[in-house]
């Protein structure tokens, strides 16, 4: 007879109810019928809400770098590698239903958790766009400047282009973003410009 992993029962449980739920609405108590267990089998492994939100948070986490460290091609060129990781990244924060919902109850009931949660996600994709310029710069792909910084620019760049110009305006094609991408930011950052 298979030995059943509870921890990863209620993991997948919780993970379930904070994407239906949100942090907000989700309990224990829900978690514990979700994942077909008693309440006291949750807080054996996870002290309260807080810490098992952000053991999914981390779970997260780890798959996000799984996918971007699939992504990247050291033969090719920063930007080309840029493009990719990006749309990766933001595909599955756009289709992974607890993005959906951590970012509705932000909008709706500025849950200080659901906000933490969101950061730390966009802190990891912050970070590693912030590797990937600085790995640019020592090769000599890209001008002298700030990985933070322009880690930050490209980020929201990428955001603005690929959701928020969606809310009033037809979206763009993802060549229309990478060729704004490199109007913006290209022309002016590669080490080739004049």
């Amino acid at each position: 007879m298979p030995v059943v992993d509870r921890r990863k029962q209620v993991l997948n449980a919780a993970a379930r109810s904070f994407a239906l739920f949100g942090y907000k609405a989700t309990t224990m108590d829900q978690v514990a019928k979700i994942a077909n267990v008693g309440k006291g089998t949750i807080y054996t492994f996870f002290s309260n809400k807080e810490q098992l939100f952000d053991e999914i948070v981390h779970i997260v986490i780890l798959d996000m770098k799984r996918i971007a460290d699939t992504e990247i091609r050291r033969d090719e060129i920063f930007f080309d590698n840029l493009y990719r990781v990006m749309d990766c990244l933001l595909d599955f924060r756009k289709e992974h239903e607890l993005f959906i919902k951590l970012s509705q109850e932000v909008r709706d009931f500025g849950t200080p958790q659901a906000q933490e949660g969101l950061s730390k996600l966009e802190n990891v994709i912050l970070d590693y766009v912030e590797k990937e310029v600085t790995h640019a710069l020592d090769k000599g792909e890209i001008k002298s400047c700030e990985p933070k910084v322009v880690s930050v620019v490209m980020l929201r760049l990428y955001i603005a282009l690929t959701s928020d110009f969606n809310k009033k305006h037809e979206p763009l094609s993802k060549e229309e973003i990478k060729h704004y991408i490199r109007l913006f930011l290209a022309e002016g950052l590669s080490a080739n410009a004049q």
